[in-house]
């Protein structure tokens, strides 16, 4: 009688540890919201590549889900209160419009994690992070400054948010870094992705002699409209080469895989904290790469030591003396631009042209 007990309780036993191991090795439950389609080969398509390198990465541990074309609207809510319903541990919102959003849905869901990318609002649960774009856009325009003949470079812009103005000026900053003549004309198209709109806006550009295109928009129409007129253009968030490799000089992509993988990592070890994660070259989550045969062996090795200036901590973008667009110092010599003053940055530098919209 008491061997057969005995054998019941570890039977027992080992069902209950069975248990507990499988309980223990469920995946973390992970999802996303985008504020375009995965193929704009783009700002959404960078962010999936993120994705797919977490999940890939994580051996097991991390299963992902995403949502695409979620608009910076009360819709944008329901998506995320829905994720958390269903059990997903850390929510990343990957548009700046998604943060009054997720500040709501946060403190409904106390014990899941929010992050959301570029915004600027944090709560116990709730985080923001980025990348730091301005980077990879002060190196292009390393490159553009180098490869211009007459001087004009053109930006189609999406959305006068400081982000957006911050990368405008880094671009010109690096540009005339190089080439003090050149000056940068900038149209917006009021939109993140709008295919149409951004070949306009681009033609509009080529139109009044640019003849090398940066973008701030999701589609890769900048440079298939650059290729068509015979213009150089640069890939943004992605290598956008296959659009149009003749135009293609070179691209600033981005790895959003790295802070995924921190952040996944903080959330299973229970680590967590909120915070404002702002991660560039140093940390691998900016680069500029997949460089055109048009671009010379010394223009790509001007860039290329720009990059290992910033990585190495040595070079940032915006160090003084800098001016303004009406010529006004605002940054002395051998200061450097705080992160608090980078991320409210609403007026052009000096060599932009043109106004910013109210």
């Amino acid at each position: 009688m008491a061997l057969s007990r005995l054998k019941t309780l570890m039977t027992a036993f080992a069902a209950v540890s069975c248990f507990s191991l499988a309980h223990a090795a469920e995946p973390l439950k992970a999802g996303f919201v985008y504020i375009g389609p995965t193929g704009d080969h783009g700002w959404t398509y960078s962010h999936d590549v993120g994705r797919k390198m977490l999940e890939t990465e994580s051996a097991g541990k991390v299963k992902t889900t995403f949502v695409e074309n979620v608009p910076e609207t009360a819709d944008a809510e329901r998506v995320f209160r829905d994720l958390a319903q269903k059990g997903h541990k850390v929510v990343f919102g990957t548009s700046f419009g998604y943060m009054n959003q997720m500040v709501k849905v946060a403190k409904a869901f106390p014990n899941t994690v929010f992050m959301h990318a570029t915004g600027y609002k944090t709560a116990p649960n709730l985080g923001v992070y980025d990348v730091r774009t301005y980077e990879g856009s002060y190196m292009l325009g390393v490159v553009a400054g180098k490869m211009s003949k007459g001087n004009k470079l053109g930006i189609v812009a999406s959305i006068p948010i400081p982000e957006v103005i911050r990368n405008i000026n880094a671009f010109t900053l690096g540009a005339r870094s190089v080439n003090p003549s050149a000056t940068t004309r900038v149209i917006w198209v009021n939109a993140w992705f709008d295919p149409g709109k951004e070949r306009e806006a681009a033609l509009a550009l080529i139109s009044q002699g640019c003849d090398v295109l940066m973008q701030n928009t999701d589609s890769p129409a900048v440079v298939q409209t650059a290729q068509e007129k015979g213009v150089m253009a640069f890939g943004w968030d992605s290598d956008m080469t296959k659009f149009g490799g003749k135009a293609h000089l070179a691209a600033s992509i981005l790895n959003w895989g790295v802070i995924y993988k921190k952040t996944a990592a903080e959330v299973q070890a229970g680590t967590w904290k909120t915070g404002d994660l702002w991660w560039g070259v140093k940390e691998g989550a900016v680069n500029i790469d997949n460089f055109g045969a048009a671009v010379p062996a010394d223009v790509k090795k001007v860039a290329e030591e720009r990059r290992d200036g910033i990585k190495a901590g040595k070079l940032h973008p915006f160090t003084g003396p800098l001016k303004d667009q009406s010529g006004k110092e605002f940054l002395a010599a051998g200061k450097v631009y705080t992160d608090a003053e980078l991320k409210k940055m609403n007026f052009y530098v000096e060599g932009v042209e043109g106004s910013i919209p109210k």
